[in-house]
């Protein structure tokens, strides 16, 4: 396949999130897990963001001045919180419903972020470049993964990082986030996830490489049920976060 006829979207997925788009900011419906999950991916942006550039975690708008982009943005569950942390935040996504539900809630809490609705290789192919590429929960639903990181990875400028949050391909997966996550539990509608397209850290680390990024940080992620909220972990058989950084 050509590079100009490769895609980054799978159709049927952006279909399947469009339908439910309405329920995005609604904290006890369809995407629960992920308002629960912010806080530690937030943390997480925040303070890796803060070690890499300098900056003080702890200050008012710790990611002022950095141009932030966050593919796949859904809602816009993260896009906001980020910019309220004093990035330049651009929420990009395929589907036009996420978009506008994004744009509403944005415009009712007076966040300022640049919502589009395009993909990541129109992104590239308009020469976008950013400090930050949040690249959270959204590899497991691509049509082309090496393409798509890839893609994304043209973006980062050079001393920049990109975040990735997905689900690890196992046995352990399987059974955890997805089975028990929307047949026993029931925080996911079913179909949420397919198994197949679960993505392996090394399957992430072969395109990064090859598009001139390496892995700095590495680290699992599991919910504590006593707790009731998710925290960082050393095990990354279930949920995990990658950061990746490209050279000055």
């Amino acid at each position: 396949m050509t590079e100009a006829a490769r895609t980054t979207v799978d159709q049927e997925q952006v279909e399947w999130f469009s339908q439910r788009a309405a329920e995005w900011w609604d904290p006890t419906g369809k995407f629960k897990p992920l308002h629960k999950f912010n806080p530690v991916r937030l943390g997480y942006i925040r303070d890796r963001a803060c070690e890499n550039f300098g900056r003080d975690p702890k200050a008012h708008l710790p990611l002022s001045g950095l141009r932030v982009l966050d593919i796949g943005c859904g809602g816009g569950l993260l896009s906001e919180p980020v910019a309220r942390m004093g990035a330049t935040v651009v929420g990009a996504d395929p589907s036009e419903k996420n978009i506008g539900i994004a744009s509403t809630h944005a415009a009712e809490t007076g966040t300022s972020v640049d919502y589009r609705a395009v993909t990541a290789e129109q992104l590239a192919e308009a020469g976008e470049s950013f400090d930050i590429v949040l690249n959270m929960e959204v590899v497991e639903h691509v049509a082309d993964v090496d393409f798509f990181i890839s893609t994304c990875a043209k973006m980062v400028r050079p001393g920049g990082l990109m975040f990735i949050a997905t689900i690890n391909r196992t046995f352990k997966a399987g059974a955890l986030a997805i089975f028990a996550a929307e047949n026993v539990l029931r925080w996911l509608p079913k179909g949420t996830h397919q198994y197949e397209k679960l993505v392996r850290p090394e399957e992430l680390e072969k395109p990064l490489n090859t598009s001139g990024m390496h892995v700095i940080h590495r680290t699992g992620v599991f919910y504590n049920l006593l707790q009731d909220r998710w925290n960082l972990s050393s095990d990354m058989d279930v949920n995990y976060m990658l950061l990746a950084k490209r050279e000055g």
